[in-house]
């Protein structure tokens, strides 16, 4: 198989989808890689550590897209590579469709088939592609939060961990999946004072378990959420349904009742953001203020720390990228069907419901009850 790795054209974003190892495995069973010159720069990966391990180095992406049967890629595509899409090619890569109408319309358009990141099962319906940038954008959560806090960047002031005297700063945390325990963890660690919250109770009682004294929990219901924005220092959006967009829990009113100055961090922000007032932003301009909020509501945290998040992918994406090329989707498919799910677009059909009910299009099961698969 003929894959194709192209660099990264998201603003800001400096993640690459494969690492020289991966290139040498896949070369060596006989496939042929074709990288992007400059993908790997961002991650501290310079070309010739591909070209070494048998990549073939090309100088734009019109090749890779002309040529490779499976494009791997970090970031859903952009508008300037949706004209080099084809059908019959396969596209592996977070693609977030709930939270983007545009995106799926077009790439739907195109007849490629969509391989999905953050819908991809693992056991115990795990999510295995999503959990590593999940843990990165959690634990970034909180040194973004205490960044913004400070005065220069039109937070309150606050230190997270206080000093001795003074109180610390009060971090609430909607939602308590990966990202919420690992926002919660380095919130610990900086000694604040941290809520965190969810609607599972099995989910709680197990925080609550592994958690340190500095780390309580309360059930996420409508009247504790705005019982903890009147107190909250830092609010860390955590929340996910896979696939499909993120519930709003914070309307634009309730605003009003928190802190001057306080932080709102929406990691959710890929899928729609849990915040009504959230919107996409950037590491280039990363905030604004509404009703003296500050947002941070940047659509690729974990690309800030490309090298660490880049390896974290790929360590987890490498597996299920060699399944493909040696096996065929068909295949690979019937031999781990934790990947049935992954697969969001089908030759011109939406074969992921949630992403069907959100913009009320037709749904195509083909992974339930057909035999017909890409």
């Amino acid at each position: 198989m003929i894959i194709g790795v192209p660099k990264e054209i998201k603003e800001d974003e400096y993640r690459v989808a494969m690492i020289p190892s991966g290139v040498e495995e896949l070369t060596r069973a006989g496939h042929r890689v074709l990288l992007e010159l400059g993908a790997g720069l961002g991650s501290g990966i310079p070309d010739d550590q591909y070209a070494i391990h048998g990549a073939e180095i090309v100088a734009g992406p019109e090749q890779i897209f002309a040529e490779a049967e499976l494009i791997v890629k970090v970031k859903e595509p952009q508008p300037e590579e949706w004209p080099l899409l084809r059908s019959q090619q396969m596209l592996f890569t977070y693609f977030h469709f709930a939270a983007d109408e545009e995106l799926t319309m077009e790439v739907l358009d195109t007849g490629v088939t969509a391989i999905a990141y953050e819908t991809l099962r693992g056991p115990n319906n795990s999510l295995p592609c999503l959990t590593p940038m999940s843990e990165v954008a959690g634990r970034m959560s909180i040194q973004e939060g205490a960044k913004y806090l400070e005065r220069p960047q039109e937070g309150r002031g606050i230190l997270l961990g206080g000093v001795p005297g003074v109180q610390p700063a009060h971090i609430t945390i909607l939602g308590g999946g990966v990202v919420g325990k690992n926002a919660a963890q380095i919130a610990a660690g900086f000694q604040a004072d941290v809520v965190l919250m969810d609607v599972n109770v099995d989910r709680l009682r197990y925080l609550e378990d592994i958690m340190p004294p500095n780390v309580n929990t309360i059930f996420s219901d409508r009247h504790n959420i705005r019982e903890e924005l009147q107190v909250a220092d830092l609010v860390i959006g955590a929340v996910l349904i896979p696939g499909a967009k993120a519930p709003s829990l914070v309307t634009a009113e309730d605003l009003k009742i928190m802190k001057p100055g306080a932080v709102i961090i929406d990691v959710c922000i890929d899928q729609g953001g849990c915040f009504e007032t959230s919107r996409p932003t950037t590491h280039s301009e990363p905030t604004y203020v509404v009703d003296d909020i500050v947002h941070y509501c940047v659509t690729n945290m974990p690309g800030a720390v490309g090298r660490t998040s880049t390896y974290a992918l790929c360590n987890v994406t490498f597996p299920y990228i060699q399944q493909i090329a040696s096996l065929g989707l068909s295949v690979a498919c019937e031999r781990n069907p934790g990947m049935i799910d992954a697969v969001n677009m089908w030759k011109g059909n939406i074969t992921n419901r949630a992403v069907a009910d959100t913009f009320d299009l037709s749904f195509s099961p083909w992974v339930a009850g057909s035999r017909e698969t890409p």
